[in-house]
């Protein structure tokens, strides 16, 4: 057991005010809620906190291709209109929209992402924080699902410059398909996404069946749920399977997606989980002691996104929060009872136990048959990718950033609504 774990944790306050339209479910101002949440119970001082670098092109051309990534470099509200063909070629549009400073808005969240696995890589921390990140959805040539860059593909790609293996688990409601199709031909990466599955439910691939394939096979793992799981049924199934997988596979890295559209009464849930019952995953995966970078996903009910990934940073941090949340900017989100914790939802369970038990049969069996622990032949280590920036506003991700410029938010008067007028409103 090693001591206290070192944590670093990344926000740039921008990436918390752009504005995806009116009707849309993304609410990137769940990023701002969960910032303030964590400064008012004061955890902030518990992790060393840092401003990401904005990701070059060049590094966001690791995975995606290159048109793709100056396509989203050149599009905005005022010219996307002269584009048709291409809009319709990279997927954007009603579910993927243009907005005000969407690739800057893509830039600090995969920049984060990029910089916490290399905080992980240079063992200058345990376990690195980015809640913005986790926009699994998003393809080599396209974007998917809310999702533009893929910073989890990013972030793996650069742990993998020091781990010949890497896990990466997604407990979020929707299948982690981006990530599984990057990896899906290799045996560096295990890729195991929890989520529902069937109903047409998007994005409508995450099989049990769905099992890698070439060198890849037996490396991506799918538990598809169906409507109604509960705390017991997805923490037993949960433990039971990561457990045998960190066995099996000893990866030297951890990514972990906590999406929390998998909590009760998400909007575009169907899950029955409470925060404690999504926060154990965290709490389980943390006790491997193994370099552990944590993200967010989705999550669109903003106020217990804000709640559950505070109580997940107080748990990676060994820090239990209490129940009643200190007054802070967005405290009214949180009325009427101002209470952290939110517990499971009554949808009914169609998990019976026989397809609990069915599943995870198949898994396990499924387990048996990868190499214990592939060899990887290392290379040397390729640096760093750092490009020099001359833009002075910009700061050195390694520099602690100072109270003043943590705290600082500037707040969408659009994003903040009262009653009729709040397009968040249930």
């Amino acid at each position: 057991m090693r001591s206290k774990d070192k944590i670093s944790y990344f926000y740039d306050g921008d990436v918390g005010n752009v504005y995806f339209g009116p009707n849309h479910p993304m609410k990137p101002h769940r990023l701002c809620m969960t910032h303030h949440l964590i400064l008012a119970y004061g955890l902030h001082s518990k992790m060393e906190v840092y401003r990401p670098h904005k990701a070059y092109p060049i590094e966001m051309a690791q995975f995606h291709s290159p048109d793709y990534v100056e396509f989203l470099q050149r599009i905005n509200p005022e010219n996307k209109d002269l584009f048709p063909n291409d809009m319709a070629r990279y997927n954007l549009g009603e579910d993927c929209p243009v907005f005000e400073d969407m690739f800057e808005f893509c830039q600090i969240y995969a920049g984060a992402t990029i910089d916490a696995a290399r905080r992980l890589n240079n063992k200058l921390c345990d376990i690195a924080i980015n809640w913005a990140g986790g926009l699994h959805h998003a393809k080599k040539c396209d974007a998917s699902g809310f999702c533009y860059i893929n910073d989890l593909v990013l972030g793996i790609l650069e742990l993998l410059k020091h781990h010949p293996r890497v896990l990466y688990i997604d407990i979020d409601v929707h299948h982690g398909d981006g990530v599984e199709e990057a990896f899906y031909f290799t045996d560096r990466v295990m890729t195991v996404s929890f989520h529902k599955f069937g109903d047409k439910f998007f994005p409508g691939t995450g099989d049990v069946k769905e099992i890698g394939e070439r060198e890849g096979k037996f490396y991506a793992i799918n538990v598809p749920l169906r409507d109604g799981i509960d705390d017991i049924s997805f923490n037993r199934l949960f433990r039971a399977i990561i457990s045998k997988v960190v066995e099996m596979y000893q990866p030297g890295a951890i990514v972990l997606q906590c999406g929390a559209d998998s909590l009760a009464r998400d909007r575009l849930g169907c899950f029955n989980l409470s925060i404690d019952g999504h926060a154990e995953c965290v709490k389980f995966v943390k006790k491997f002691n193994i370099p552990l970078l944590v993200t967010g996903g989705g999550g669109y009910t903003k106020e217990n996104v804000a709640r559950c990934w505070t109580v997940e940073t107080g748990i990676l941090l060994d820090t239990e929060l209490p129940n009643e949340i200190p007054d802070n900017d967005y405290i009214k989100y949180f009325a009427p009872d101002f209470s952290l914790k939110i517990p499971g939802g009554h949808i009914e369970n169609l998990n019976t136990k026989s397809y609990i038990s069915s599943i995870k049969a198949q898994i396990l069996d499924n387990l048996r048959y990868i190499q214990h622990a592939p060899n990887v032949q290392m290379q040397e280590v390729p640096p760093d990718f750092y490009i020099p920036d001359f833009d002075e506003d910009e700061q050195n991700p390694d520099v602690r950033v100072d109270q003043r410029s943590r705290d600082k938010q500037i707040q969408r008067d659009d994003e903040y609504f009262d009653g009729d007028n709040d397009n968040d409103a249930s």
